[in-house]
């Protein structure tokens, strides 16, 4: 059965190692549900995290495969259970005057920031979980929104 995985990928930090990584997936045609990627303390190295959706198999298959890819020095497979997980959310969203207190405490019980005010515009960030990011996309629906941006999931093992 196909679920959600979660893969920490440690590289060297020189071009062309993320195109290789993500030509394994496609080239298995595996999709790519989020990608992140940016230098560690030691900017001689990189981090990546990718999560993909696709069996247990498979996952331990890309995982030997990205072994064998020359400038991949750790390849982690993080479940929910054993890994911290975060993403970074920005939604722009058109405030009537009515409406301001109401998005001002839909902030403020999901734990979401208001990092910019217009005459006509909030924007709200939160860095959260998949679930405490749902409940904020559910409880702003109402009002829509004018633009939002996603970063993809970063994770960390617990131990």
């Amino acid at each position: 059965m196909s679920t959600l995985h979660t893969l920490s990928i440690l590289v060297t930090n020189e071009s062309g190692v993320l195109s290789r990584v993500v030509d394994l997936f496609s080239g298995r045609g595996y999709n790519i549900e989020s990608l992140t990627v940016a230098p560690t303390i030691d900017r001689n190295y990189s981090k990546i995290t990718i999560t993909t959706i696709a069996t247990n198999e498979a996952v331990e298959q890309i995982c030997k495969q990205l072994h064998r890819v020359i400038p991949v020095l750790k390849v982690s497979d993080l479940s929910v259970n054993d890994a911290i997980e975060r993403e970074i959310v920005m939604v722009k969203i058109q405030v009537k005057d009515e409406d301001a207190d109401k998005i001002l405490r839909i902030a403020e019980v999901t734990g979401a920031k208001v990092i910019d005010i217009t005459d006509k515009n909030y924007t709200l960030q939160i860095i959260a979980d998949e679930k405490q990011i749902q409940a904020l996309i559910e409880l702003i629906k109402p009002y829509g929104y004018k633009d939002f941006v996603r970063s993809g999931k970063v994770a960390m093992s617990r131990s």
